[in-house]
């Protein structure tokens, strides 16, 4: 049996008529830069994750930017990130001028770990980028917590003031990999000052190209979102400040528009592999599966399990013998970003996040998508478990 890591075209193939009458709609009108599909999709993607304002944007990597541009992140200043996650994360600190400080994560969510988080805060911390890897929502209350005791107040929704300084910290999120994931009830996206979401084709949302959003509940920033997305302008060539073109494409408006209303039937797919890889994994001693934690509605953007690497069994030689069988499988992220030749320059060192170090070396993602067949995916595991014997 063959399986592959992800399937687009067997995923097109049920949308197609569908995707095909809304682009020719925009092809029709010419509304190729925003416009009315892209509007549409905003409103309904808002109301998906109980957000009050969403702006669509050219990518991912764009509206990690946009957030804290505009949150004014800036020279001198520090943003918090974890070392376990996409490089487009760290791009938002940087294109801001200011300086990614990367800390380690949880060894059971493989999200931010909130003490290590305390502990890299200093008086010239911006921001914290809580992103919800892997399709599972950060602990932000255990974030909340560790900030109040060292005397910050949560003045409104993700703004952090301290009492004595006044110092201000934006809690932001960065919902990449995690589209309707949930963190005790509530959908991510709306958690915070602010988030980001990617379209990338991959993600659970997928765009025909590139594609991202940033969404807020304040209104003032909402505005100023969309304004900064359009060269700091809401009337033509009139800029009030300083902005960019992170505009969304009419056309991916129209293709993320119909995919949206398929959203929950694919994460309820995703979330049905999941269990049968618990089910046809979980007494497989060579590899430690991805935990769903207390409170969350994980959406599974990706399944990683970390590999043990023990009596010469590793990482490597698993995938290499998934892919003699004909099972694709990834890397999630094997270059941590705490060790990036591009960040050479913070003086980071192997052995300063362990945790992280650790999943870099031994995680390996296991196919994962919406229309995964149980038998699919008990042929993955067997082929797993005749590895480890």
């Amino acid at each position: 049996m063959k399986v592959p890591f992800v399937d687009l075209k067997l995923q097109y193939s049920g949308i197609k008529s569908e995707v095909r009458v809304a682009m020719d709609e925009v092809l029709d009108n010419t509304a190729y830069i925003l416009g009315k599909p892209v509007a549409n999709f905003e409103s309904a993607f808002a109301e998906k994750h109980d957000v009050k304002f969403c702006s669509g944007v050219s990518s991912g990597t764009d509206g990690n930017h946009l957030v804290l541009w505009a949150l004014g992140v800036g020279q001198g200043d520090e943003v918090i990130i974890p070392a376990d996650t996409f490089i487009a994360t760290a791009w938002g600190a940087t294109l801001c001028g200011a300086t990614p400080v990367f800390v380690d994560v949880d060894a059971e969510s493989y999200n931010l770990d909130a003490k290590a988080v305390a502990r890299a805060v200093t008086p010239k911390t911006k921001a914290i980028v809580a992103v919800h890897l892997y399709g599972q929502a950060t602990d932000l209350e255990k974030i909340n917590s560790e900030l109040r005791i060292l005397n910050y107040e949560l003045k409104s929704q993700g703004v952090y003031v301290h009492k004595t300084t006044g110092q201000v910290i934006y809690l932001v999120e960065d919902c990449a990999q995690s589209h309707l994931a949930e963190y005790k009830g509530k959908k991510v996206g709306g958690l915070a000052a602010a988030a980001s979401f990617s379209f990338y084709p991959g993600k659970n949302l997928g765009a025909y190209g590139e594609g991202g959003a940033v969404c807020t509940n304040d209104e003032e920033l909402g505005k100023k979102f969309k304004m900064m997305r359009e060269h700091g302008s809401h009337q033509k060539y009139l800029h009030l400040m300083y902005g960019h073109n992170y505009r969304m494409e009419g056309l991916q408006g129209a293709v993320l528009g119909v995919k949206l209303n398929h959203l929950e039937k694919w994460t309820a797919g995703r979330r049905q592999a999941a269990e049968w890889y618990g089910k046809y994994l979980g007494d497989c001693d060579g590899v430690v599966l991805p935990k769903e934690m207390k409170g969350n509605k994980h959406v599974y953007h990706l399944f990683v399990v970390r590999v043990k690497n023990e009596n010469g069994k590793n990482r490597e030689s698993l995938m290499k013998y998934l892919g003699e069988k004909d099972v694709a499988s990834g890397l999630h992220y094997p270059v941590p970003l705490h060790l990036q030749p591009c960040f050479e320059h913070l003086g980071y060192k192997r052995g300063d996040l362990p945790v992280t170090e650790d999943l870099a070396d031994n995680c390996l993602s296991l196919p994962m998508f919406p229309e995964l067949t149980e038998e699919q995916v008990k042929y993955v595991c067997e082929c797993v478990k005749e590895f480890f014997v």
